[in-house]
């Protein structure tokens, strides 16, 4: 589950175009035909022809420029901090997002190891009506990996629920460790 969905292209592209707007820059002007960009990076085309970009610099690009639209909080993962952020997630993007935002943090809390250095960044909005919520934490080697649990087990079903919940969800790794992402419908 891994790679990027329509949705982070495209809000990619929507915070590129806000972010450039920014500092007098629109697209058409630049004469680049979005559509004709938008998907997996494939040479000589990519997310952003005019950068040569994937989305992760273009994220990078429209942070630089001032245009990301993130809420994010740090924390160190720990029992009432899961539950402060899962709370505040889901006052401010629904239940399926708090769920799912509150396995992932259990999952550094189990396997990353409690206290673990950890951010929460979540973006809503684009014509997809989605938000995309990513848990960063500094554990490249410890990328989550689906179980089958059996009935009695009383873990292991955390990235199953998330599967269930979510429209789409996977992990990026990252120079600063990885991202195991999600996105749901916006309430």
């Amino acid at each position: 589950m891994s790679g990027h969905s329509g949705y982070e292209m495209e809000a990619c592209v929507e915070d590129l175009r806000g972010a450039l707007a920014s500092h007098g820059i629109t697209l058409p002007s630049l004469r680049v035909d979005l559509p004709a960009f938008a998907g997996d990076y494939v040479p000589p085309m990519g997310l952003v022809a005019l950068g040569n970009c994937n989305t992760g610099t273009a994220r990078r690009l429209v942070d630089a420029l001032g245009g990301c639209a993130w809420w994010e909080v740090e924390l160190a993962a720990r029992g009432e901090t899961v539950r402060a952020v899962r709370r505040e997630v889901g006052a401010r993007y629904g239940r399926e997002a708090e769920l799912c935002v509150a396995e992932l943090l259990n999952n550094v809390v189990r396997h990353v190891g409690e206290g673990t250095a950890t951010r929460v960044r979540a973006r809503a909005g684009g014509a997809a009506r989605r938000v995309r919520v990513e848990v960063l934490d500094p554990a490249s080697g410890a990328l989550p990996v689906p179980v089958a649990a059996r009935a009695d087990d009383e873990s292991g079903r955390g990235l199953a629920l998330v599967d269930a919940v979510a429209l789409a969800w996977g992990i990026e790794v990252r120079g600063e460790g990885k991202a195991v992402w999600f996105e749901v419908a916006v309430v």
